[in-house]
């Protein structure tokens, strides 16, 4: 009987997860604002297939990815907001430009990243993708060859896809306040301690320890775990870091199935930066209904934005099946992580400690 009964739970459970697997949310998001943030990442492979330089032309496209920090609200706080963010994105990025150049401190300076930028982005209380594409800048920096001669171009390489990124937000927005009223500036709830400074420290940790746990194993690509773990542990409680985990690994298991098909077709640098321009519109649209369908097109799209100048020198099976156990890896992390950010028991425990070593006159009376 008892067997039974465990048995109808279980069913009931997997029925459970199924239904969230395959819900769709409901979104008004319109094909302008897709378009638009598809063309700030696009607009700099294009330029680099055309010189000759898909290397530089995958710096910039990161920088061009700010253009999703752009809020809703009327155009002098919209682009306020875009720069400050396009400024957050440089920083971040030459901070992992030049820890790489000393790799012991790669760990301290992309953890140090990650709650610096976490507190800020809480903060302010900004939206999704809040801290992520900040710290996946600082990450894909930190594991970037090159010298100390190539901080200033790199870095450079990735202001100008910011700036880009600013320019296409600025005419988008002109196309889009004609035609619907800006969203007001919402006001900013009172920060709490737990939110902005316990939350971020905790994330920055496990960022950092994601890091570490794949240059201890000499991982290849790193930041791929950082990033996966990154992804998982933003969820704002158990159940989603649990959704977003479970949806995470389905998704890239997919979407490295579209990866291999594509890396087998004879590309060159002009379909390249138009695949890439197709799956970033994709993204966009997908992402707000359904995650997990959004993460197949986001994995093939991150491992051209890295690999895509160095396509070839691994086999296609390789590389698959490496960044396959690189995101299981940064998801196992990331879930452990949110698990403890979840945890009252460790909130209270560690909260206390964080409490006494930060002196009140630096968080103030709010928090």
């Amino acid at each position: 009987m008892a067997g039974a009964q465990r048995w109808t739970e279980l069913k009931r459970l997997i029925h459970a997860e199924i239904i969230r697997l395959t819900t769709f949310n409901a979104s008004d998001r319109r094909w302008p604002m897709p378009f638009a943030a598809a063309l700030s990442s696009g607009l700099p492979l294009l330029v680099g297939a055309y010189f000759g330089h898909m290397d530089f032309g995958l710096i910039s496209s990161l920088g061009g990815l700010v253009f999703l920090y752009l809020p809703e609200t009327p155009m002098h706080h919209r682009m306020v907001t875009l720069m400050a963010c396009a400024f957050a994105m440089i920083a971040s990025d030459a901070l992992g430009v030049i820890s790489h150049l000393y790799p012991p401190a790669m760990t301290l300076a992309l953890a140090f990243t990650a709650i610096l930028v976490t507190m800020v982005c809480r903060y302010y209380n900004m939206a999704p993708p809040g801290s992520f594409f900040f710290i996946m800048a600082a990450a894909i920096g930190a594991n970037a060859p090159g010298d100390l001669m190539a901080v200033p171009l790199k870095v450079g390489l990735l202001a100008m896809g910011c700036l880009l990124a600013c320019l296409i937000a600025l005419c988008y927005s002109l196309f889009v306040l004609r035609r619907q009223p800006p969203a007001p500036i919402a006001p900013r709830p009172a920060p709490t301690f737990d939110f902005v400074i316990f939350d971020a420290i905790v994330i920055g940790v496990f960022v950092g320890l994601s890091l570490a746990i794949a240059q201890l194993l000499r991982l290849d690509q790193a930041y791929w775990v950082t990033i996966s773990c990154l992804a998982v542990i933003q969820g704002m409680s158990l159940r989603a870091v649990w959704d977003k985990q479970l949806q995470r690994i389905l998704g890239t298991g997919a979407g490295l199935l579209l990866a291999w098909g594509l890396l087998l077709l004879p590309l060159d640098a002009w379909s390249i930066a138009l695949v890439m321009i197709v799956l970033a519109f994709l993204i966009e649209t997908l992402v707000v209904r359904h995650y997990a369908l959004a993460a197949i097109f986001i994995t093939p799209l991150t491992i051209l934005l890295v690999e895509a100048a160095t396509l070839g020198q691994m086999p296609a099976a390789t590389l698959i099946a490496a960044r396959f156990w690189d995101t299981v890896l940064g998801c196992l992390i990331g879930l452990l992580g949110g698990i403890c950010l979840h945890s009252p028991r460790f909130r209270a425990v560690l909260g206390r400690q964080i409490r006494r070593l930060i002196p009140s006159r630096l968080v103030g009376k709010a928090l």
